[in-house]
């Protein structure tokens, strides 16, 4: 009988986390401090230890690499497992891959410091391994959950005009929205209602407020 050895990939982690800045969508990269790809940006991530699950081994590494706490995101899922065996020069590495969507995260320095910081989306710098991939993958798995579930919530504050709201869907989407057309569709989708307090903004006329009805990631059909 031939034998034959056994070699066992690599597995890591690595999240994209999503947030609204300046009303654009941005995503969370780290420099790199080591090789492979020393100062050039990339998603946190890291190696899952024996005996730590990978959404464990995503919580200690992103509090560990930018000072974030996966639980403060609003929503945290898993998104894919990308397997492509020569993605990662120092071997065969598989990622267990995440994305989170905060609304008011500020990334905060560590003792080892991988100096986080939220890029724009469409003004995003050169990018270590295949995390550009990774990126793309997660901007159109988030185009598609916002078609049915209320998965923008986690973008925006828990008050909201129409008008943020509007625009947080048009960060999303990458393109603009008919006015009209979006505030009749979004009301009739019966997942936001209307509260009692307004918001001004200089000379223009207060705006009525709105709140989403859950907190909660929800399909749009279950309200």
């Amino acid at each position: 009988m031939m034998n034959t050895a056994y070699s066992s990939p690599i597995v890591t982690v690595d999240c994209v986390v999503f947030q609204l800045i300046h009303q654009k969508l941005a995503v969370l990269l780290i420099a790199r401090i080591n090789q492979p790809f020393a100062g050039i940006h990339a998603l946190p991530g890291g190696y899952v230890n024996a005996g730590e699950t990978t959404l464990n081994a995503m919580t200690r590494i992103v509090d560990a690499k930018a000072g974030i706490i996966l639980d403060q995101c609003g929503v945290v899922e898993q998104l894919y497992t990308f397997d492509t065996v020569a993605r990662d020069p120092r071997g065969y590495a598989i990622s267990v891959t995440y994305m989170a969507l905060s609304r008011t995260i500020t990334p905060e320095l560590r003792n080892d410091t991988h100096h986080p910081n939220f890029f724009p989306i469409n003004a995003l710098p050169e990018i270590a391994f295949d995390h550009a991939q990774i990126i793309e993958y997660a901007l159109e798995r988030l185009k598609s959950k916002i078609s049915y579930t209320n998965a923008i919530y986690a973008l925006l504050p828990q008050l909201f005009t129409l008008s943020q709201l509007q625009t947080a869907y048009e960060a999303v989407v990458l393109h603009p929205l008919d006015k009209r057309n979006f505030r009749k569709k979004i009301l009739g989708l019966g997942i936001i209602h209307e509260t009692a307090q307004t918001f001004r903004e200089g000379a223009h006329r207060p705006a009525r407020l709105f709140r989403f009805n859950k907190d909660v990631l929800t399909n749009i059909n279950e309200f």
